[in-house]
């Protein structure tokens, strides 16, 4: 059914509440007494070290530093999580708020809200304050849209992740379904993904280490700035230190005193379509939008079947999606988990089987260490193809709980003595012989159709390896190696090595002869790392899709000599003639294209070739590279700017007390002006992590300021 454009003012549309310098006094008076239990220090980096009397308290702080560092994403995460998006952004953004409200009702999360665990409850109200507590002492901060935030709103943005499940749903599919216009996919399936979103993690066993100790590699690849760095420390036993997504109150990949915990995107198959013939019921979802003269309003007629919402068609046939939705029980994971000492607690948590499109990697003091696979895995009639759309009228795809612990593929203290995830399949977890065998799990637990590039370098600089030490675990994952070019580029050689000589051939000569003597190691001065990254993007575009067709990826496609010679000499072609044309020569050193560069916070980032950037050495990880960074020119440049990657990265020791260093892509702050907006860009690009303050007594001389909210 067509939508119902429906415009008025803004005054009618907007939400009824007080303005923010005319709180109630019994508000400012709770949220004064909640910011005399909390105290904040700042180290010499910048970073919040939270402290409260209370679980809450804690939260109440965190959420107020939080806003003091970057308010804007904080908001920016709820209107996206809540579905209120188009309210600042516009019309353009009805069919992504439409595809949340398919699944988050405010009228639906405020009875969740309600029907929660006491002790939750306190957290969720602890949260709302001290982001309205925050708003009440920053009356020059001027929210987009969310003037004053409720309790409810935590269970709206329970996943955390940087692409939720939610996030499978194709807008461009709901506006060809309920809106006007075709919803075409414009050809992104044909652009090649040259920075996959995922991360690293590994654990080492004490018995490979050095000093003895288990240790823990936490290596997110998101988009930055998408995490602020900071420590929750309560007097009920809360002490937790790592990344928080924006707006959350839980520590999203971190350590306690006792554990720690890495989240990887998992490959796991765990989100069903199914196919009907009927619509079973209709709800309608009335969705504001700003405009150029005020707020207008479009009314969605939006329908759903036994399974879920429906969200495209094919044929004649109805298109419904079910996805994990237990707002309440993935909060209450997602907390309880940073509260865990050992792997018995961790493991007794996953029993709520609410943490969907990760996987973790996992280390504690005891010294036990473990992978464990995505954590929401559907049980399924193998008859079917999961991958597709499957029958919803037959009985036989119909829900039937999750897969068990020991029905998945985790790995738990292996003989290896070590684990890791780079978003591969969990074949190769923990080596050969210690890690789950495929043959032994249905296959819908895991989609990856071969070893990725990343794998196959985290197997070399695991493999055979003792005594290891956080400053060796950090030189490992910063290791230069780019395994997918080892594979791709000796096709290209021998396709030049038989070609007959011919202009094409002539001019090919030096770049070739520069990559024939490359050992397919990432440098700020290597020529070759530039020659093989702008040909292994070229020929990654004309090849995708028959790669696609196969089954296979672009680096095993070309390895297997399947690219047609003249493709492969004719996008180095393109390669030198595109490195000439941006940079003068195709000998062009690739620390002087790929830059790191924050000019202002705005999400969608600004570039500059004419202001201050520094290089960077590493690569997007669909080559290899561990340590990753997605870079790429803007319309105005002709450097490569880097917005993905390695963000928050830590190393981390467990023994008889915890140690740890990290570093966060650009600084801590949100604020041009702060110290802390860039300072720490030089180590960031270099991977020289800095130490962690975990205790209150290493704060002694690297304090900033301590203050109460």
């Amino acid at each position: 059914m067509r939508s119902i454009l429906l415009l008025a003012s803004s005054a009618l549309f907007a939400i009824p509440l007080p303005p923010l310098q005319a709180q109630r006094p019994s508000d400012v008076a709770r949220w004064e007494r909640q910011a005399r239990n909390v105290t904040i220090i700042r180290d010499d980096w910048g970073i919040a070290h939270v402290y409260g009397k209370t679980d809450a308290n804690a939260v109440f702080g965190m959420e107020f530093a939080q806003a003091e560092d970057d308010f804007n994403r904080i908001e920016t995460n709820y209107l996206n999580s809540l579905g209120r998006l188009a309210e600042a952004e516009g019309e353009s953004a009805l069919y992504s708020d439409l595809r949340q409200r398919l699944f988050i009702d405010p009228d639906s999360l405020r009875a969740e809200y309600g029907r929660s665990p006491l002790w939750l409850r306190h957290l969720m109200d602890a949260f709302a304050d001290g982001l309205n507590y925050f708003l009440y002492k920053h009356p020059d901060v001027k929210p987009r849209v969310i003037t004053h935030f409720e309790p409810w709103m935590a269970l709206s943005f329970t996943e955390g992740s940087i692409g939720g499940d939610i996030e499978r749903i194709n807008p461009r599919d709901l506006q060809a379904l309920y809106g006007s216009g075709p919803g075409t996919r414009n050809g992104d399936e044909e652009e090649l993904e040259l920075d996959p979103s995922g991360s690293n993690g590994v654990a080492i066993a004490p018995r490979l280490a050095a000093n003895r100790h288990a240790l823990l590699w936490i290596n997110p690849h998101t988009s930055f700035y998408f995490r602020s760095e900071l420590q929750m420390v309560s007097d009920e036993g809360l002490n937790a230190y790592g990344a928080v997504t924006w707006g959350q109150f839980f520590i999203y990949q971190g350590f306690n005193s006792t554990a720690g915990w890495m989240h990887t995107s998992s490959g796991v198959d765990n989100i069903d379509e199914f196919l009907d013939t009927r619509r079973q019921t209709s709800r309608r979802i009335t969705l504001p939008f700003k405009t150029d003269t005020g707020m207008a309003r479009k009314t969605f007629t939006v329908s759903y079947t036994q399974h879920g919402p429906v969200i495209r068609k094919e044929g004649d046939r109805f298109v419904s999606i079910s996805l994990m939705k237990s707002h309440v029980n993935a909060l209450i994971q997602s907390y309880s988990r940073t509260k865990a000492r050992d792997m018995a607690a961790f493991r007794q948590i996953m029993e709520l089987h609410t943490n969907s499109s990760n996987n973790t990697v996992f280390a504690d003091a005891s010294g036990n260490i473990a992978y464990f696979h995505s954590n929401y895995i559907p049980r399924r009639d193998t008859s079917f193809d999961w991958t597709r759309p499957v029958d919803g009228s037959n009985v036989r795809t119909a829900y039937r709980g999750v897969l068990s612990f020991d029905e998945t593929p985790n790995v738990v203290n292996p003989a290896s003595g070590w684990v890791y995830n780079s978003n591969n399949w969990p074949w190769s977890a923990a080596g050969e012989g210690s890690s789950p065998k495929r043959e032994s799990f249905p296959r819908y637990v895991e989609t990856g159709m071969e070893e990725s590039a990343r794998g196959y370098h985290a197997l070399r600089v695991l493999a055979g390896k003792t005594d290891w030490t956080m400053a060796s675990l950090t030189s490992a994952a910063f290791d230069s190696y780019l395994p997918a070019f080892e594979r791709m580029i000796p096709p290209l050689l021998a396709a030049y090595d038989q070609a007959p000589w011919d202009t094409m051939k002539a001019k090919l000569a030096e770049p070739i002869a520069a990559l024939r003597g490359w050992d397919y190691r990432w440098g700020a001065e290597s020529v070759p790392t530039s020659l093989a990254v702008f040909w292994g993007e070229r020929i990654g575009r004309r090849v995708s899709r028959d790669a696609r067709a196969a089954g296979i990826s672009v680096m095993q496609y070309i390895a297997t000599s399947r690219a047609a010679p003249a493709e492969l000499l004719g996008s180095l072609a393109d390669a030198v003639d595109a490195l000439s044309a941006d940079f003068g020569t195709w000998e062009t050193p690739w620390g002087d294209i790929n830059r790191f560069q924050r000019i202002n916070d705005d999400i969608a980032p600004h570039f500059d070739d004419s202001k201050p950037s520094i290089p960077v050495p590493f690569t997007a990880s669909v080559w290899g590279s561990l340590a990753a960074f997605g870079a790429r020119s803007y319309p105005n440049t002709k450097k490569w700017y880097g917005t993905s990657g390695n963000s928050f990265v830590a190393v981390v020791e467990f023994g008889d007390s915890v140690r740890a260093q990290a570093i966060t892509a650009g600084g801590e702050s949100g604020n041009p002006q702060s110290p802390h907006f860039n300072d720490e860009a030089e180590r960031y690009a270099s991977g020289r992590l800095r130490d962690v303050y975990f205790y209150r007594s290493q704060l002694a001389g690297h304090t900033e300021r301590e203050y109460h909210p």
